[in-house]
């Protein structure tokens, strides 16, 4: 029995609830006047259920597709502006015990250089980071009780966030590591961790058994629910994904939202971030080898179909994507991008120059360089934030939620985007850089619709200029 609330994973993503959905998507895709009213009713930036989000996804209707990404940008613009928040990954290790089948860091893969980082050597890619501009790191590690136990996490990011390079500092670590206990939530809490962070990879529970055949990881249920165990333990900002192409799309993309679904019915709160990785090639792994690869058109439906029903919450686009893929879905609903990452484990501080033996998690699409996609940013008049002030200032889980839906965050946010990039400007830039996002930032202030609040901006900036660091609404 489908039941949102419960707290059994076989419960709140029902297998018999995502087939009759999908069933009830084909037999309504050419429903004209119900797939309007749904995107009509979309506008009002409170949310799509599962059943109509698919419904839309099902649509081929040509000019309704064409509204619909209206929509999806109208409320991307609304709730996030011209906003995107930078991040880079940290991959501490890449030992791991598990049998997954898409993964090269998988057991049984004696081809891949196995590593895990020394305290030091943790200091050296933080430097590195730091040295690039970053501000927000999402740290990585395969699941391995021996090489990987909790305290090994726990003193990476203490130790990450005690290093100050110069004018750098690294102010929120996310956290993507394998599911644990609510004891083990609660230390990272304790730890400072910004969001918690796992994919589900797929919801379908025979196919997740058959690509997890070995490991922890093939528990369905203990990992479906990981999300419920880290809110008990006190986290607020949990972030979920699939990754698509393991599973038929359909029926990833409504167990996802019914996952969402599941943590605001449940927990009081949605997830803080959806991913939306695509399955691609890694050291001994073919993504031609996964027939349910997805195309562009249908990951940019996926997206924008994604902020029309879950409108508050973030989305996150990594590296896997070219930026050609990357530069559409900025558009229609991503709020969050990689930039100058390495999926090696101490890629930053000493990358690998042997390609035939690499510790690399998946290959990268986007190569370029932090500095690179600033600038680019900036020439499509997107403001590359770093800010991680909501986090900082306790602004997290159903209080973020609160500001999100009153419109007040943008009072923050934007502001702080500024100043933010400002601080990048003028620590890490190349000069044409500099000279674009200047003009960026001169032209945004105008859009601060508080006399106050742009005063003060303005007077920051100029502190900025003269040497002044991390200031933030």
């Amino acid at each position: 029995m489908y039941n949102v609330k419960s707290n059994k994973a076989e419960e709140f993503i029902n297998d018999q609830e995502i087939l009759e959905t999908i069933e009830y998507a084909k037999k309504n895709k050419d429903n004209r006047e119900l797939i309007f009213s749904l995107i009509e009713r979309a506008k009002d930036c409170k949310g799509l259920n599962h059943r109509e989000a698919m419904l839309l996804l099902e649509c081929e209707i040509p000019e309704a597709i064409e509204e619909m990404e209206k929509v999806a940008k109208m409320i991307k613009e609304k709730l996030y502006g011209n906003r995107i928040v930078m991040f880079a990954p940290l991959y501490l290790s890449n030992y791991c015990i598990n049998g997954c089948v898409y993964c090269p860091y998988h057991l049984k893969n004696k081809h891949i250089a196995r590593k895990k980082l020394t305290q030091e050597e943790i200091k050296k890619e933080v430097i590195a980071l730091q040295d690039m501009g970053h501000k927000r790191l999402a740290l990585e590690t395969g699941e391995d009780p021996i090489n990987n136990p909790i305290e090994y996490v726990l003193e990476s990011i203490k130790t990450i966030y005690s290093i100050k390079h110069k004018n750098g500092a690294i102010r929120r670590v996310n956290v993507n590591i394998a599911a644990t206990t609510v004891e083990n939530y609660r230390k990272l809490k304790e730890a400072g961790i910004g969001t918690y962070i796992l994919f589900q990879e797929t919801y379908n529970k025979k196919n997740y058994e058959a690509l997890h055949p070995t490991g922890p990881k093939h528990d369905y249920a203990y990992h479906t629910e990981a999300m419920d165990r880290a809110m008990d333990g006190g986290i607020d900002d949990v972030g979920i994904g699939v990754l698509f192409g393991l599973e038929m799309y359909r029926y990833d993309f409504v167990g996802l939202l019914m996952h969402a679904e599941h943590l605001e019915a449940a927990k009081g709160v949605g997830p803080h971030t959806i991913s939306v990785p695509r399955i691609c090639p890694a050291d001994d792994i073919d993504k031609d080898d996964f027939s349910n690869a997805i195309s562009d058109e249908i990951f940019e439906k996926i997206v924008m179909i994604i902020r029309m029903a879950v409108p508050y919450t973030g989305m996150i686009i990594s590296t896997r994507e070219s930026k050609r893929v990357r530069e559409r879905v900025l558009q229609l609903g991503i709020s969050q991008i990689s930039g100058g990452s390495k999926t090696s484990v101490g890629g930053y501080d000493e990358p690998e120059s042997d390609a035939e033996v690499t510790s690399a998690q998946f290959d990268i699409s986007d190569n370029r360089s932090l500095d690179e996609v600033v600038n680019w940013l900036c020439s499509m008049n997107f403001i590359p934030s770093f800010c991680t002030a909501c986090y900082r200032e306790g602004r997290t889980g159903d209080r973020f939620m609160q500001l999100c839906k009153s419109g007040q965050i943008s009072n923050c946010c934007h502001p702080n985007a500024l100043m933010t990039l400002k601080e990048y400007l003028q620590d890490y830039a190349s000069e044409d850089t500099k000279k674009k996002a200047n003009q960026l930032i001169e032209k945004e202030l105008e859009n601060i619709s508080s006399d106050k609040v742009r005063k003060i901006c303005q007077e920051r900036l100029l502190m900025i200029e003269e040497g002044k660091r991390d200031f933030r609404f």
